[in-house]
């Protein structure tokens, strides 16, 4: 790697484990940067899943005040995330390659109009909330967990917007509280998928350890200022570059 690639990487995992930690969708900064790079589609989305969940558990550290109370919630919720990460990560495995450069393009484009739908999403959570919710969500709620594990075990592009709509509506919790638990179980599925392709699938370790290290920095940064980065500009750059790796995608 060339020390542009070097720091190119490093700076895209400080944004992903950032922007993670804020609302989800990192993933369309560093996936579209492995590939750039030459990377694979299949090899650069299990290392960058190797490399940001380190980011997810930095960022719960940093939510870790809005997490008291919710342990007894966090276990059973996780365990329908950590089920949905297995399914997603052996589907990735035992799919073709054929299938996933098919996907994913499909995948990063939801990705992208999730984070455009992001404020109308937090509007419709909040209006929600004025209503009555099950303190440790009903059934429905562990089936959906469990859908989004299985796409974050897959690709998860956007993981946590979903898990902000789904935990905001089911649960009645403020949203600080309920960003807290999305960091957890997006940390959970990203660990158990991350273990697993270290176990059977390649790794570029070199991509993997910069954003692993700039992921780390970026959820602690994202966890205490992240709140004050502008929500405007960030999805625009979220969107630019997932457009980009969608022509990127095509094109190969």
């Amino acid at each position: 790697m060339s020390i542009w690639e070097i720091l190119a990487t490093f700076l895209a995992g400080v944004a992903a484990g950032t922007i993670n930690a804020v609302v989800g969708s990192g993933t369309l900064i560093t996936f579209p940067t492995l590939v750039a790079f030459g990377l694979p589609p299949i090899t650069a989305n299990v290392s960058n899943t190797v490399g940001l969940f380190p980011g997810s558990g930095a960022a719960a550290w940093g939510y870790r005040r809005e997490l008291a109370g919710q342990g007894r919630r966090l276990v059973r919720l996780g365990i329908a995330a950590v089920l949905g990460a297995l399914t997603g990560a052996m589907l990735l495995l035992r799919l073709p390659a054929s299938a996933f450069n098919m996907i994913v393009p499909v995948l990063v484009a939801l990705g992208c109009v999730l984070v455009v739908l992001q404020p109308r999403i937090s509007r419709w959570v909040a209006e929600r909330r004025t209503q009555p919710a099950h303190d440790n969500g009903g059934w429905s709620t562990l089936v959906l967990v469990y859908l989004t594990g299985v796409y974050g075990g897959y690709f998860g592009a956007a993981q946590g917007v979903l898990l902000i709509a789904i935990l905001g509506i089911s649960l009645d919790e403020t949203l600080q509280r309920v960003n807290a638990a999305k960091n957890v179980l997006a940390g959970l599925a990203n660990l158990v998928a991350a273990v697993i392709f270290v176990l059977i699938a390649h790794i570029a370790w070199a991509s993997a350890g910069l954003i692993a290290i700039g992921s780390i920095a970026g959820g602690l940064l994202g966890a205490h200022v992240g709140r004050k980065l502008p929500p405007t500009v960030l999805r625009g750059v979220i969107v630019v570059v997932g457009v980009v790796a969608i022509v990127m995608l095509l094109r190969r």
